[in-house]
């Protein structure tokens, strides 16, 4: 079974991380994540996530009908995860959607919690790493901090829904972010219609 870690953070885009969330479970994918401070807020101002932090699992199962067995919550300040070591297995990360706050921690390698440590061990050990930005506009600093993390190995990919596929609604622009994801993360899907000229 294919194992990736979803990490979310505070910048705007709930949808982003719970459309990545719902493909990933739905191709039986086991996911670990993990959820910073402002993430858990966002995750209450956009998308309604009241509960406690354990509820999560549930929402998720509430929220798209999917199975959550696969799926692993752990603790931001858990460096003592599996996570946090090269030596786990491991297929991917994404952190999606990646606040400018992340994205500049990884680039300079702080590895203060688990999501800046995760990211850490992918790059180190060339997984795959995937950073969702979702800023507008963005000032030197930050392109800069992308261009470190695209230096160090990761794949940018702002949050940037195209409309050739004709999406309907919000869900549609999401999968086709999230569908972006999943090819760079080699799982096939259907998303949206491949682009065929």
């Amino acid at each position: 079974m294919r194992r990736i870690t979803v990490a979310i953070t505070g910048a705007s885009g709930a949808i982003y991380a719970l459309r990545t969330l719902r493909a990933l479970l739905m191709h039986r994918v086991a996911v670990d994540v993990v959820i910073s401070e402002f993430g858990w807020m966002l995750l209450r101002d956009e998308a309604g996530f009241e509960g406690k932090q354990r509820d999560f699992g549930g929402f998720i199962r509430e929220l798209y009908g999917v199975s959550v067995d696969n799926m692993a919550l752990h603790p931001l300040k858990d460096l003592a995860a599996t996570l946090a070591s090269g030596s786990a297995q491991s297929d991917g990360m994404v952190v999606v959607p990646c606040s400018m706050k992340t994205l500049a921690s990884i680039a300079h390698g702080l590895s203060r919690n688990l999501i800046e440590r995760a990211a850490d061990v992918a790059l180190k050990e060339r997984r795959t790493l995937i950073i969702v930005p979702r800023e507008t506009p963005m000032n030197l600093i930050q392109l800069r901090n992308m261009v470190a993390v695209a230096e160090a190995g990761a794949v940018v990919v702002p949050a940037m829904p195209a409309f050739y596929q004709k999406p309907e609604t919000f869900d549609d622009l999401a999968d086709f972010v999230v569908g972006r994801i999943l090819s760079l993360l080699g799982i096939e899907h259907d998303l949206y219609p491949a682009w065929e000229g």
